[in-house]
């Protein structure tokens, strides 16, 4: 076992595959795969950002170039991509159980596909815990399972699945399956005949025979040439090989202390015909490639490179990548349940820059309902998006806030805030940690028991709770397809003593206010406390002539951070919030706007998050901290010498050196998210020599 990159790999050597400069095909030889390739991300070719799809998952593609989707959510049909973009729908588009051909058959949250020699479709059925058939033709039927949720080998309609997810074929027509809560890895002959060839009655991370061997929350699948299944593995992070041999190993793992690692949460697999193996992280959306050597490498995205500490690692990312499908000339295809896009992956020389619109911010409209009792009466906002947190080993400034903190006493019941379907096959997390939650539409829902009330009892069929051998609980599942309607218990406030709520629209954190909730009122203004500035070093500049703070233009830029905080009507007062957007100008010694800068000039605004965790660093300043973790006083030290607009941190310093020697005012702006413009310390007097 080696460290390797960002994750803990096991060393594999793919079997049965052929030299690259053998392979050829009718139009030539095919491009070897090069490892850490520059990478291009742009929509799919015919298709306009603007074309979204519902809830799409499975992807496979077939010899001629066209596309196979699979939708979720209402949609629940099977869609044929040609290479021009033309979309037609192959089958379904209700949601049920019944076979019949093309849109009068239904199907339920359809996830995986995989496509075999004779051009035969197989789609693992997830609401309906079976497996489908879709002929040439658009003839749907049921290879097998039937509607209930179960764990049984048989024939045709006497197996049970429960929630299929991950689906493959080989050369033999032979399908198998990730029967992912189960936590077992299938097989179906062509005559509808179900065994179980991996995995156990009990979830868990084992290698060994397959029988003994465990997975957790098992998606994609791939069928090697060799006759070996490799396996994402999301539960575990972990890729996983079963061999002919029976024997289960694990290829490659994210450490238990890396979050973003390249392997965390797998969920969408690829394998290149020269034994390069791709996957998508369904927790950060990096997509990466595991080479024949068994490196982890991150694909390099060639429009956004690497910004070290505040703007990403440079690695090609989605944000939730679902299915995946290989190109005859080494690209990628890949679909994104939160933008509801489908997007191409090729090498940068392969294809012209193209940038994807903006995301557009909702437009206020309708109330929001709060996701506690009573839903459509106002309770005290105790978090806002952007405010700096700590972490529990005492680092202040470890990550940003990313939502909404709405107080409620422990055991309080945590409700729905709209009607929504699971999209994610690994939709709850940290069962019994105080982090625990679950993502449920454009939501995450956290700090509280998932699908538990105040005494830990489980409220419905609607989620599993796991036990190992001694019956212990050790995890809570809730199935892709699980339907929750405005104002389902989705659990209890645990002892956070507030429900946490993200609003990720397109995947992107977004300020919950947007919304905004019903009776939610801010007519308290924010108070700025303290200005100072700092050497380009973070060293505090304190010399004064005349009361004014002294600046040599020869420091050429400073630092300007800022102490602020803000409150919202019904807030205790010890209670501190951040900002919503703060600036600066730079006015004469008699107060009046400098012709350069006539207006303020805006630093920061919380309207979105980086994508990066330690972008936190360059908005706040080291003096930040907040009581729920790190320092122990609540206060925000907001660095405006480094911009953050529309999610992205740019790192600079405020430059004097050009400013004519003289006496001015340094004014700050801040205003909150209701437009109350702050009050207290506004001026800072300056020398500038």
């Amino acid at each position: 076992m080696l460290a390797l990159g960002a994750a803990a790999v096991y060393l594999f050597k793919p079997e049965g595959v052929p030299d690259a400069s053998r392979i050829s095909v009718a139009r030539g030889k095919i491009r070897a795969t090069e490892p850490h390739w520059r990478a291009r991300v742009a929509v799919h070719a015919g298709l306009t950002p603007a074309q979204q799809f519902d809830d799409p998952f499975g992807l496979v593609r077939d010899g001629a170039g066209n596309l196979y989707l699979a939708e979720g959510g209402a949609a629940n049909r099977v869609l044929r991509i040609a290479s021009d973009g033309s979309v037609t729908v192959l089958a379904g588009g209700k949601e049920g159980y019944a076979d019949g051909t093309g849109t009068a058959a239904s199907l339920n949250t359809p996830s995986g596909l995989a496509l075999d020699s004779a051009g035969n479709l197989y789609v693992a059925d997830t609401g309906n815990n079976a497996i489908r058939k879709i002929s040439p033709q658009g003839v749907v039927s049921t290879l097998a399972g039937g509607g209930m949720a179960g764990s049984a080998d048989g024939l045709g309609a006497a197996a049970r699945f429960n929630g299929p997810v991950g689906i493959a074929v080989d050369r033999a027509g032979v399908v198998y399956v990730s029967d992912t809560y189960n936590d077992r890895i299938r097989k179906i002959t062509p005559d509808g005949m179900v065994s179980t060839l991996a995995g156990s009655k009990f979830n868990g991370l084992a290698d060994g025979p397959a029988a003994q061997a465990r997975f957790d929350l098992p998606t994609g699948l791939l069928a090697t040439p060799d006759g070996a299944l490799l396996i994402a593995d999301t539960g575990n992070d972990a890729i996983r090989r079963l061999g002919t041999d029976g024997m289960v190993t694990t290829l490659a793992a994210a450490p238990d202390d890396d979050r973003v690692s390249l392997l965390r949460a797998p969920v969408a697999l690829a394998r290149s015909h020269d034994g390069y193996l791709y996957l998508a992280s369904q927790s950060h959306g990096r997509v990466a490639q595991i080479t024949p050597q068994g490196e982890v490498l991150a694909l390099e995205d060639a429009d956004h490179p690497a910004q070290p500490g505040y703007g990403g690692d440079g690695a090609v990312r989605l944000h939730a990548p679902r299915g995946m499908a290989l190109a005859a000339d080494g690209s990628l295809y890949l679909s994104d349940a939160a933008t509801r896009r489908i997007y191409h992956v090729a090498p940068a020389d392969s294809m012209a820059a193209s940038a994807e619109p903006p995301l557009a911010l909702p437009v206020a409209g309708a109330r929001t309902l709060w996701p506690v009792a009573p839903q459509d009466q106002p309770h005290e906002v105790v978090g806002l998006m952007g405010e700096v947190r700590g972490s529990f080993k005492g680092e202040n400034r470890h990550h940003f806030h990313s939502g909404l903190d709405v107080q409620a006493a422990i055991g309080t019941p945590v409700l729905a805030v709209v009607a929504a379907k699971v999209s994610s096959p690994a939709a709850s997390w940290s069962y019994g940690d105080l982090s625990e939650g679950l993502a449920l539409g454009d939501f995450n829902y956290i700090h509280m028991r998932v699908g538990r009330d105040s005494k830990d009892k489980v409220r419905d069929a609607r989620f599993q709770l796991q036990r190992d051998e001694q019956g212990k609980p050790v995890a809570l599942r809730v199935k892709r397809g699980t339907r929750f309607a405005v104002g389902d218990a989705l659990g209890s406030v645990n002892r956070m003593a507030h429900v946490h709520l993200d609003y990720r629209p397109a995947g992107e954190a977004v300020n919950p206010l947007t919304l905004p909730f019903i009776g939610l009122r801010d007519t308290i203004a924010p108070q700025i406390q303290r200005i100072v500035l700092a050497d380009s070093q973070g060293q505090p500049l304190t010399a004064k002539v005349q009361g004014r703070l002294l600046l040599a233009r020869s420091l050429g830029g400073v630092q300007i951070i800022v102490d602020a905080y803000d409150q919202m009507d019904g807030n205790q007062a010890r209670r501190r919030l951040g900002l919503y957007q703060l600036g600066y100008q730079l006015l004469d010694s008699a107060g009046q706007p400098l012709a350069s800068m006539p207006k303020p000039q805006v630093a920061q605004t919380y309207d979105r998050l980086p994508r990066s965790r330690e972008a936190v660093q360059y908005a706040y300043a080291p003096s930040s901290g907040i009581t729920v973790h790190g320092a122990a006083e609540t206060r925000f030290s907001y660095a405006l010498h480094n911009t953050l607009e529309q999610g992205r941190i740019t790192p600079g310093l405020w430059q004097i050196a050009a400013l004519p020697a003289g006496a001015y005012i340094l004014r700050i702006s801040a205003r909150d998210y209701a437009g109350n413009p702050a009050g207290g310390l506004h001026d800072l007097a300056l020398q500038i020599e």
